[in-house]
């Protein structure tokens, strides 16, 4: 097998082609950087031939660089898991207790989000195109995501018993330091590069199982515990879960999200940002199901006309753009597609888009014109609008609850509990400034301080310039290399940094 220059890469083809084997499926973990496969021994060499001084590129091999354990698979996995099982354990009482329709809606929102998952681990993976009939049927029996777990765990557990001979070249930026931005060149492996691709297919596993799965469960769980009025061991338990699902999945949502926003850069999430966006999404997720559950509770005909219309404004916004933008149809998202199957991945990642802003904010924006299909150029605008309007709507639904409220909700203190529900999503609001301004990766990248970015959309508030001092920008960022440039742009309020 002969090296591919650094040249060549650069101007071929070959960068869809490593993106392919590094990420796999439709945003890539890694990214678009410049990559090529050259010889261990050969960069070992080139490592050798002199020291680097400040400023120049740096390189550390794969065997410098510990491979990182893939908890991340591990927490997908064993959520899957344990939702599946409650799930099921929950639907065998239902028919006990003769509950049919319980039971037909339980195992309706397991076994369609699970069927979902094998297919997109499938697809990731690209199983369809090479003869691996047993994966095959252990998806078709509902233990893919089990098999890939146990996979990936002994690609670690080999990983360094075996000199690699060709690595993979990822080219990033660290967080730039005292106005100072360095590249670094990592040395990716096959092993690497293999639980690189298993880790993207179950963060977006993760996402679909959480949006698609869980959050619909976790509402009819707690629509039936207020019908009957009463919280069985089983119930709660498939309750926990399925909550813990979803803020799993609205997390991995935030992590790509900065991922491809910040491809360049080489990201590095502190466990303050996890429980900063843990907290930010758990009161987000929790407070909106909960004013749903209410509204149904006593308004039941009007929740499912509320519910479709925030689905299928959401559902359509992309594609209005995508028309109104005449750009040609997307040929790039999988060679091996047809145009009808092009079409019904980009109809499932709208339809997935849609249910996750039908409970919490989308830190993606789709851009169905884009190569990557994201849209990174979105402001603090578009953050606040939906913040803003989605406040207004749970007011809306928790005051229509209060006056419109049964006999059984008199046994409770009504605007107590209404009361609570609105502080919860304002809490929601304020761990999500909190991650933005002190627990971002790449906070040091923003043109604006959050908080001030919000006021300006909302116009309520100028700040002065004073209030927030320009962080360290990069030098190599285009617009960005003099700070009376950048002051002068926050001072204008031009909020140009995208929310991710």
């Amino acid at each position: 097998m002969g090296y591919v220059s650094l040249a060549n890469r650069r101007a071929g083809a070959g960068t869809a082609a490593a993106n392919r084997r590094a990420g796999g499926g439709l945003v890539p973990e890694y990214g678009w950087g410049v990559k090529r496969r050259s010889s261990a021994a050969e960069l070992r060499r080139q490592a050798a031939v002199s020291p680097r001084s400040a400023g120049e590129i740096s390189r550390r091999g794969a065997q410098d660089v510990r491979m990182r354990l893939p908890s991340s698979v591990l927490v997908s996995v064993s959520l899957f898991t344990a939702e599946t099982t409650a799930a099921l354990y929950l639907s065998t009482t239902y028919r006990s207790a003769g509950d049919r329709i319980w039971q037909c809606f339980t195992l309706l929102f397991t076994l369609v989000p699970s069927v979902l998952v094998q297919l997109t681990l499938i697809f990731i993976h690209r199983d369809l195109s090479r003869d691996r009939p047993l994966v095959l049927l252990l998806h078709i029996l509902q233990l893919g995501p089990i098999v890939r777990c146990l996979d990936a765990f002994c690609i670690y557990g080999s990983s360094g018993k075996v000199e690699e001979p060709y690595v993979t070249i990822t080219r990033k930026k660290q967080m730039p330091r005292s106005g100072q931005t360095e590249e670094v060149e990592q040395e990716v492996g096959q092993a690497e590069g293999k639980l690189v691709t298993h880790r993207a297919a179950f963060a977006r596993t993760s996402v679909i199982q959480a949006f698609l799965g869980s959050a619909p469960q976790l509402t009819l769980q707690l629509y039936i515990c207020i019908l009957q009025r009463s919280v069985s061991i089983g119930r709660g338990t498939l309750m926990v879960i399925s909550l813990l699902s979803i803020v799993y999945g609205a997390l991995r949502c935030n992590i790509l999200a900065i991922k491809i926003r910040y491809d360049d850069y080489e990201v590095s999430v502190h466990p303050a940002a996890y429980l900063c966006v843990f907290m930010w999404r758990g009161f987000e997720i929790a407070t909106r199901v909960a004013v749903l559950v209410l509204f149904s509770s006593v308004l039941k005909v009007w929740v499912l006309p509320v519910v479709l219309v925030g689905f299928l404004l959401f559902f359509l916004l992309p594609w209005v753009r995508f028309w109104s933008s005449h750009s040609p149809f997307p040929e790039n998202i999988e060679k091996t597609l047809t145009r009808v199957g092009t079409t019904i991945v980009l109809c499932m990642l709208t339809f997935l888009y849609a249910g996750i802003n039908v409970f919490c904010w989308s830190a993606v924006q789709l851009k169905l014109d884009d190569p990557d299909l994201i849209d990174k150029s979105h402001g603090w605008r578009r953050a606040a609008a939906y913040y803003s309007l989605r406040f207004v709507e749970n007011a809306a639904l928790s005051s229509l609850w209060y006056v419109h409220r049964t006999d059984f909700y008199r046994q409770v203190d009504a605007p107590v509990l209404e009361l609570m529900l609105l502080l919860g999503y304002a809490l929601a609001v304020f761990f999500m400034l909190l991650f933005y301004q002190c627990c971002h990766p790449c906070r040091r990248l923003f043109s604006s301080s959050p908080a001030q970015g919000l006021w300006e959309c909302c116009g309520s508030l100028k700040l002065p310039v004073g209030t927030y001092s320009q962080p360290c920008l990069p030098l190599d960022k285009p617009g960005l290399e003099q700070p009376e440039t950048a002051k002068d742009s926050v001072t204008n309020g031009e909020v140009n940094q995208s929310l991710c």
